[in-house]
């Protein structure tokens, strides 16, 4: 018996789309590829709030250190010999411990004001560590205090030190000063991208709490309520 070679033929398989499974280019087509990258503006951005972090604190803790030690010393002349006397930093001149506290003050500050505010307290904390550094190397070689020193020991009102040397720690609270002043510069230029202190007492609404739900009664028996609504920035007592 003669059989047609079409009953020998195999049937063809269905296609991927017929069976129901899509092949992947069929499925997404267009879809991009997830490829991991980071800002690099963010990056320098988290690397500039670091370096200012770090100037700041080890400028001001270099200039008032700086301050307490002794930035000259001589010798006061007498009639039986000479007496050693000194003069610390702060007896030479206040001004550069003062503006470094408000150098430090400024670079807290800087994370706790937003927009104009913050270009304001960075601008302050530039100036506080320029001024830091100025005024220390302008009285590196006054000896007024100096004098004095001569003038207690020798109950002399107008002695005055002799052999007069001055240490190097004006210069180092110059080098705490512009340590300042590179924070200050870095956050004029990076602080608009920096975090700031978050707002959780700014609640915008009044009465929504988290995720826009209102915070539950307040229970004044129980202390565990009191705390929270503390926390949220409320008054538990209602008044």
């Amino acid at each position: 018996m003669n059989t047609s070679p079409a009953a020998h033929e195999q049937p063809a398989p269905a296609p991927a789309a017929e069976a129901g499974v899509l092949a992947p280019e069929a499925a997404a087509p267009d879809a991009p590829a997830v490829v991991g990258r980071t800002d690099p503006g963010r990056r320098t951005a988290h690397l500039a709030l670091a370096a200012a972090l770090a100037c700041g604190v080890v400028g001001s803790t270099v200039v008032l250190y700086a301050a307490s030690r002794t930035w000259s010393h001589g010798v006061a002349v007498t009639g039986g010999g000479s007496l050693p006397v000194h003069a610390t930093g702060s007896q030479t001149t206040a001004l550069p411990g003062a503006l470094a506290l408000v150098g430090l003050a400024a670079l807290v500050a800087v994370f706790a004001v937003r927009r104009i505010g913050r270009y304001v307290v960075s601008a302050l904390l530039a100036l506080s560590g320029l001024g830091a550094a100025v005024v220390a190397l302008s009285r590196r070689g006054d000896h007024g205090a100096l004098n004095a020193a001569a003038a207690t020991a020798t109950s002399l009102a107008h002695a005055t030190a002799a052999r007069t040397t001055v240490t190097f720690w004006p210069v180092a609270a110059a080098v705490g000063g512009l340590l300042l002043l590179v924070a200050g510069v870095l956050a004029l230029v990076w602080g608009s991208r920096w975090p700031a202190m978050s707002g959780r007492y700014e609640r915008a609404g009044g009465a929504a709490g988290p995720r826009g739900r209102a915070p539950k009664p307040i229970d004044p028996e129980r202390s565990e309520d009191l705390w929270k609504a503390l926390d949220r920035g409320e008054d538990p007592t209602g008044a």
